[in-house]
């Protein structure tokens, strides 16, 4: 189980797109702790320069600031790479409402320039980050590969095109790409801070400092929350994957359902603060239900996730108790 006793050929050399943000940052340090070279690249626009500068000083580590809308750019971070772990991309639903054209140019053409540099560069693997976002409004759960709906979000549709492009650099080019659908990913790191900061972080810097949470909707959305390393694991079991395995997306999360305001309360009773939330409007373009089926990426990947909801929460309040 888990990912730490994976093993590499010797001086192998990864590229982790993004690698400054929540992601990225912990796949960059899990790699060089496995004892493998890492090159990131981060423009730092939505990634945080403090999240990988403990990891200057070590050996076989590169920072690149750098943008992957630059074709350039990725060219030249994907020279001598092995793999690349493409994370680079703006996240949010409501944002992405507010910035079509943006996430346009930066999710969707970042990451064909990204392609197109590892093609160029004969990377061995591509692995890159898509979304449960992609099923849009299809109700049934869980969630099955092959079985998605209307798209719901600029967001969405980027994701969308990502996998629609990772298959076709399969077919026409050979390149083995590796579709990550990730699940509410939540752990160390993770920016608690601004209009668009994930939930779970936010819940907890907000209960720690005293202030009220306000819950969009009534509450009873249920996500399928998804610890940090069960998200390396994935990506690093995609780069050993067969390439008969290639040119697809895979479910990445526990294959569990937790409800929002159950979360809340169990925040609460965890942090020993006694507060009731507020409720908000629902947000536009969110799904109401998210639960993963993660069998295909158990049978074609290996996956074999570690933690569970309770097990990576734990883990995660201790962190932001420290680190607040």
């Amino acid at each position: 189980m888990g990912y730490r006793n994976l093993v590499f050929p010797e001086g192998s050399t990864f590229l982790v797109t993004g690698g400054a943000g929540f992601i990225g940052s912990n796949l960059c340090e899990a790699i060089l702790d496995m004892g493998y070279n890492v090159r990131c690249l981060d423009d730092l626009s939505t990634g945080r320069k403090e999240n990988v500068d403990m990891l200057l000083d070590r050996p076989g580590y590169t920072f690149i600031k750098g943008d992957i809308k630059d074709l350039d750019t990725c060219m030249k971070a994907c020279e001598g790479v092995d793999y690349v772990l493409n994370q680079a991309a703006w996240g949010s639903v409501p944002r992405s409402i507010e910035m079509p054209l943006f996430y346009c140019q930066n999710n969707i053409m970042g990451t064909l320039n990204m392609m197109e540099a590892a093609r160029q560069n004969s990377v061995k693997k591509f692995v890159y980050a898509s979304s449960s976002s992609v099923y849009g409004d299809h109700p049934v759960l869980p969630k099955v590969e092959g079985q998605e709906g209307n798209l719901l979000s600029p967001y969405a549709l980027t994701k969308r095109c990502d996998e629609e492009y990772g298959k076709l650099y399969k077919k026409l080019y050979n390149l083995d790409t590796y579709g990550m659908r990730y699940f509410n990913v939540f752990g160390r790191r993770q920016d608690p801070n601004g209009a668009y900061a994930a939930v779970i972080p936010k819940f907890i810097k907000l209960l720690l400092d005293g202030e009220t949470c306000t819950i969009n909707g009534d509450g009873k959305q249920s996500r399928d929350f998804t610890y940090i390393d069960n998200v390396i694991e994935a990506n690093l079991k995609a780069c050993l994957a067969p390439s008969e395995a290639a040119g697809e997306a895979y479910n990445i999360a526990y294959g569990g359902r937790e409800y929002l305001i159950d979360i809340y309360y169990d925040l609460c009773k965890a942090l020993g603060v006694d507060r009731e939330p507020v409720f908000g409007p629902d947000r536009a373009g969110d799904i109401k239900h998210s639960n993963a089926d993660i069998s295909k990426a158990k049978e074609k990947l290996g996956y074999d996730p570690e933690y569970d909801f309770a097990k990576g929460i734990a883990l995660a309040i201790d962190w932001y108790k420290t680190n607040l």
